[in-house]
């Protein structure tokens, strides 16, 4: 043997046995996996998916297209044909030179495919042009079916979309550069760690996959999350209310009370220091109170909307109260609890109460006879799902809306920390904003079902058919000083249908904003990132949102301030600061961080 081949030959060896290491590992995770797996709970398989009828809706509607309209179709499959063959021809044409390079490739650009090899290995491009043309032929197929009806063709469109991005080459390590690159670096390492990553999570979800998106152990809720100093000052079996420290001498009279969503935490509003809108809103000389909601386990299983408004909204309003020693209160609902705020101020409207002086709604929707995206959830094979399986737990579990929200953004939220979790073997990021969202609750399962049926479903409360206490309210009856903020982007609350929803309100004294970016960024937007801008018009908040937008001027940076100076035009006099007295705990509390039993058979 040459020298050389005396240098190659141990470090060869090496890697060969380090290979063989990690293969044993494989078996033994696989092998933990089929265990893991073994311990997942069958729960309704509607809540898996859309019922049979969605797909046999589309082929009907596809056969139709053909036997009505054959000229379009064939069109379109000779489109396809077209571009296809020549893609091949040109693929052939660089190799026939002997030239390991791709053709030219003048598909979109799309972040999935950011590894240079997919543009630069004939290989990997011609997978990629290839997915695209199908992509592009599939999602023309769909669009162009006259035959369905609205409603039908928007649930179509989106889970064919779900199908053609989960079929992309990224997602399966065959076909996915960067993780084959890295498998064969690491010898192996890095799919051994994948797996690792895989079981971990299955293991910690009962057998139910949910990618871990955030490290779990960079946070504490307390400690580098939710640090804004202030007490519970209020506690029941609903909610923990929370007064902030003040940082001003001064504060203004009238007092501001949050109503956070209880789908989620309601530290969103206070991740750290640097993007806090509770500590922003207390810098700017307010006092502040915030629900922390009880993260409900199968004992709230009767709980209803009426007990969130009476022993919710009401109780913490009376508490506020209370405290202050103020006649009136400002309030504001963020999502879900911005809706039902409405369904209070509308019952408070009609019982002759002046409790709240004003109220501002963050990313609302109150009309939904347009939900949005979120609507392709909220058909009766999921909704029928969910009353039966939460008629049996007691609660609508957060993994199934965890993974339901996430699908509306399944490349960002499932494939993409999928991909780096289990192909590539890295370790979730230190993210906050993602270790919040990760970090769900439960629903009750009578007040689950009243929203999805009474309110999602029936729309009742833009028909005035929805009731409180047993009596209807509507839209009109909301009649005092409001403002509304919806975010541009917004997947789960679109904006047009929130505009839509503040324009039937019977206020006179509107105000309308709608900020860049989504549900979360939108909102958690503070002046000193200068990042997302925002839109206003003095003119009446009625008619097409989309003539109101024509008509809007945009502004640069955070609608905050604008928003401030609104409050404090309804928000009194300054007097001297208000301290929290009487505390129960420190804030954020421990609502916000007790974990709710598990559901029978988990």
């Amino acid at each position: 043997m040459t020298t050389e081949e005396n240098a190659l030959g141990p470090e060869a060896e090496a890697r060969a046995a380090r290979l063989n290491a990690n293969l044993a590992k494989v078996d033994e995770l696989s092998k933990r996996l089929t265990a893991a797996l073994t311990h997942r709970r069958q729960t309704d398989p509607s809540l898996h998916g859309p019922a049979p009828d969605v797909y046999m809706k589309a082929a009907a509607a596809y056969l139709a297209e053909m036997m009505q309209n054959p000229a379009k179709v064939v069109e379109h499959q000779i489109n396809y044909w077209g571009k296809t063959l020549k893609h091949y021809v040109e693929a052939q044409q660089v190799l026939a030179k002997g030239e390991l390079k791709a053709p030219p490739d003048p598909g979109p650009k799309d972040r999935r495919f950011s590894n240079p090899l997919w543009e630069t290995h004939p290989f990997f491009n011609y997978l990629k042009q290839q997915y695209q043309l199908n992509s592009e032929a599939i999602t023309t197929a769909v669009g162009d079916m006259e035959a369905l009806p609205p409603e039908d063709r928007r649930r179509v469109e989106y889970f064919t979309r779900q199908i053609v991005d989960m079929f992309s080459p990224t997602n399966f390590l065959g076909t996915n550069p960067e993780a084959l690159e890295k498998a064969v670096a690491t010898d192996g390492e890095s799919l051994v760690q994948g797996l690792e990553n895989l079981v971990r999570d299955i293991e910690g979800n009962q057998g139910d996959l949910l990618v871990t998106l955030a490290d779990r152990e960079a946070f504490k809720v307390g400690e580098n999350l939710a640090t804004t100093p202030g007490a519970v000052v209020y506690r029941n079996k609903m909610l923990e209310l929370i007064q902030y420290e003040p940082t001003t001498e001064k504060v203004h009279k009238t007092p501001l009370l949050i109503f956070p969503p209880w789908i989620n935490k309601f530290y969103i509003m206070d991740l750290k220091p640097q993007n806090s809108l509770i500590k922003w809103i207390v810098d700017q000389g307010f006092t502040l109170f915030v629900v922390s909601w009880v993260n409900p386990d199968s004992s709230y299983a009767g709980t209803s909307m009426d007990d969130y408004m009476r022993d919710g909204y009401l109780r913490a309003m009376a508490e506020v109260r209370r405290i202050t020693g103020e006649k009136k209160i400002n309030a504001v609902g963020y999502c879900i609890a911005g809706t039902t705020l409405g369904l209070t101020l509308a019952h408070l409207q009609k019982a002759g109460d002046e409790t709240v002086k004003s109220a501002t709604f963050f990313t609302t929707l109150a009309d939904f006879s347009d939900p949005g995206e979120v609507g392709v959830f909220l058909n009766d094979d999921f909704v029928d799902g969910i009353e039966r399986q939460t008629a049996q737990d007691g609660i609508l579990s957060r993994t199934f809306m965890s993974r339901t929200f996430s699908f509306l953004r399944s490349n960002d939220l499932i494939y993409s920390p999928a991909i780096k979790s289990y192909m590539l073997g890295e370790a979730p990021p230190a993210f906050d904003l993602l270790y919040w969202n990760g970090d769900g609750t439960n629903l009750p399962a009578k007040m689950a079902v009243e929203y999805l049926r009474g309110l999602c479903q029936g729309d009742g409360f833009a028909k005035g058919e929805f009731p409180v206490f047993g009596r209807p309210v509507s839209l009109a009856d909301i009649k005092l000083p409001l403002c509304a903020i919806a975010c541009e982007t917004d997947h789960i609350a679109h904006w047009r249908g929130s505009f839509n929803s503040i324009k039937q309100m019977g206020s006179a004294d509107k105000t309308f904003i709608l900020s860049q970016s989504g549900h979360i960024a939108g909102i958690i937007n503070p002046p000193s990132k200068d990042k997302y801008g925002h839109y206003t018009n003095d003119g009446p908040i009625a008619g097409d949102p989309e003539d109101w937008l024509k008509g809007a001027t945009f502004h640069k940076g955070s609608w905050w301030p604008r928003w401030r100076d609104w409050l404090a035009e309804r928000s009194g006099p300054m007097i001297k600061a208000r301290v929290p007295v009487d505390s129960l705990a420190a804030a954020p509390g421990t609502y916000v961080v007790a974990t709710p039993a598990p559901i029978a058979g988990l």
